[in-house]
């Protein structure tokens, strides 16, 4: 199916294309300096995007996750790494918006400043010796009870959109003196005194997502700070987990497919009487790019329609859901490689964009879940080893029936 099919998408897709254009001008600079892009942010602030995820009730436009996921592929056409950040902070928003685990004050507040003041949020739940925090170890970050409140020490890795962050979900084993350490977050703002960023990000790919380290040293908390649940995903909930993220690894995978179609049109050897397109071998990796696109747009966007127009079917889509990251960060790795085989070594060039597609792309491996926890997913569930059927497949036809 086209889309989009409402005025909400359309509106939101369209914004989505004006800023992805401001975006793509400045993208290269902030890959080269890896430098984090204020005026992206302030751009996403100026025109309500960063609040499209937020409640009515508190000013936003509570879109869902297709919605968002539909805004979120155009946007990474212009900048992989300021989609992904978007991705992290509006994505959150939604989750909290369903689940509604923080006493509603605080969560309206940061809502508040969200849409007022473009206020960015996002978790910073890694550390260098955790692994994944979906494995769900214990941190080595702790919220210790203290005569006075609490005191929070550790370091975080991975802390994308630490530059522009106001508020910061920190990730946490909680130890009240009275029962064993738990998991926990608490919220700090950006100033809090004992936060500090320690700039340590020089990556491969997603440069410009200033994804630094966060150091706690000793921050001081009163005893009623709020002490919040992690939220585990919920069928209700999921749909924010797996399509806006999963769309930026498709924009960037589209805006590759249309530099290679771009190049092979324009690119004509001195020994050649026409461009390289006429090139069997050359429409042979059009034609395979262009497959592995088809496949990827209609895994996600398919999934993320009936996932949010039967809500009743989310319950067995949990594997859906996984295989549509899998789906999508798979195939765009490979439709990045195809690009630069069209290109060929003019592509390596870092006055063409591919190479840098080439690169953010890859990043998607590391984001939950994993390919294997995914192969394992829908492997037992096809085997029928989960302890419940995928709602969207049918029931196999016994041998021999009629």
């Amino acid at each position: 199916m086209e889309f989009p099919v409402t005025e909400r998408q359309a509106r939101f897709m369209a914004t989505a294309d004006d800023l992805a254009v401001r975006f793509a001008e400045r993208a290269e600079r902030h890959d080269r300096d890896g430098s984090f892009p204020f005026e992206n942010f302030a751009d996403l602030h100026e025109t309500g995007y960063l609040a499209l995820s937020v409640p009515r009730e508190y000013g936003g436009e509570e879109a869902d996750p297709l919605e968002i996921a539909l805004a979120q592929e155009r946007l990474a056409r212009g900048c992989g790494s300021t989609a992904l950040m978007t991705t992290m902070h509006l994505a959150l928003i939604g989750r909290l918006s369903v689940l509604r685990p923080w006493p509603e004050s605080l969560f309206a507040e940061m809502c508040r400043e969200v849409v007022a003041n473009g206020a960015l949020i996002n978790t910073t739940n890694s550390e260098p010796d955790m692994g994944s925090p979906s494995r769900g170890g214990l941190p080595n970050t702790t919220l210790v009870r203290t005569s006075e409140g609490w005191a929070l020490n550790g370091r975080k890795r991975w802390g994308s959109l630490a530059p522009g962050l106001t508020f910061f979900s920190i990730l946490a084993a909680v130890d009240d003196g009275e029962t064993p350490p738990r998991r926990g977050n608490v919220l700090l703002r950006a100033g809090a005194p004992g936060l500090r960023i320690e700039e340590t990000w020089d990556n491969l790919g997603m440069r410009a997502t200033a994804s630094h380290d966060i150091v706690l040293e000793d921050v001081r908390l009163p005893a009623a700070t709020p002490i919040l649940p992690e939220s585990p995903a919920t069928p209700d909930s999921a749909g924010w987990n797996a399509f806006p993220s999963a769309a930026v690894w498709l924009g960037i995978a589209g805006a590759a497919r249309d530099a290679a179609v771009k190049f092979a049109r324009e690119r004509r050897p001195s020994g050649m009487s026409g461009p390289i397109a006429e090139l069997q071998t050359i429409q042979h990796r059009i034609a395979e790019l262009e497959l592995l696109l088809w496949q990827a747009h209609m895994a996600l966007f398919t999934t993320a329609r009936r996932w949010v127009e039967q809500p009743e079917a989310r319950s067995g889509m949990d594997w859906e859901l996984a295989a549509v990251k899998y789906v999508v960060t798979n195939n765009a790795i490979r439709i990045t490689d195809l690009a630069l085989r069209v290109t060929g070594s003019a592509g390596l060039s870092r006055s063409l964009p591919l190479e840098r597609y080439f690169r953010d792309v890859r990043a998607g491996l590391g984001q939950p879940p994993m390919d294997d926890a995914t192969l394992t997913l829908v492997g037992k569930t096809a085997l029928g080893l989960t302890g419940k059927p995928a709602a969207s497949r049918p029931e196999p036809v016994p041998a021999g029936a009629d």
